[in-house]
């Protein structure tokens, strides 16, 4: 088998993305068992020599393809928390299925409405890899909804590291607030935090 070298800037790779490559199946296979290749499910596989900057984030494709990160880990990749999440936190489509919820990493899986999964949602791209996250506005207001589980304490934080921004958006917070139901307790806060 001639030597195949995969870019050690990608960390995931779908099964589609190998074959695009101009990989078959049995090449495929041949990586995985020369340790070249980790295979995560039937569809996506882990680069081994990957090189570049490590996030559990990348991940969330292989294990939810129309997973979101939300709560505590968005708030946690903008900056809006000192609380370091112990899973990622993955929002998914209310009739969505997840084929497996890896031992590693860890992930938290919340159930969307569809209303509230497709708002919102940016796509990162760091370096080869990608990931959804929502945006930081969506962030908040999910962390508002979401206060009970999210603790109160933290709701908080992120709401006032949030205020002190300089590129908040106040009108697009209060317009995701209106869509997702909870304007009147958003506003309360930022009556009294402002």
């Amino acid at each position: 088998m001639e030597t195949v070298v995969l870019p050690e800037d990608q960390k995931i790779f779908s099964m589609q993305e190998l074959k695009g490559r101009g990989l078959s199946q049995y090449k495929i296979s041949k990586l995985v068992n020369m340790g070249k290749l980790i295979k995560l499910n039937k569809s996506y596989f882990e680069n081994v020599n990957y090189c570049g900057e490590e996030s559990d984030f990348y991940y969330v494709e292989a294990y939810a393809p129309k997973g979101v990160i939300c709560l505590l880990s968005a708030a946690s990749y903008y900056n809006l928390t000192t609380y370091i999440p112990d899973a990622v936190d993955v929002a998914i489509p209310r009739k969505a299925k997840m084929s497996t919820i890896p031992d590693w990493p860890p992930m938290k899986v919340h159930y969307y409405t569809n209303d509230r999964h497709d708002i919102g949602v940016i796509t990162v791209k760091e370096g080869k890899n990608e990931f959804q996250i929502y945006n930081i506005e969506k962030t908040v207001v999910d962390i508002v909804y979401y206060r009970e589980n999210v603790g109160i304490e933290e709701t908080k934080e992120i709401l006032i590291t949030y205020l002190r921004k300089n590129n908040r958006n106040l009108n697009r917070l209060i317009k995701y607030a209106e869509l997702m139901k909870c304007e009147k307790v958003m506003r309360q806060y930022l009556e009294v935090l402002v």
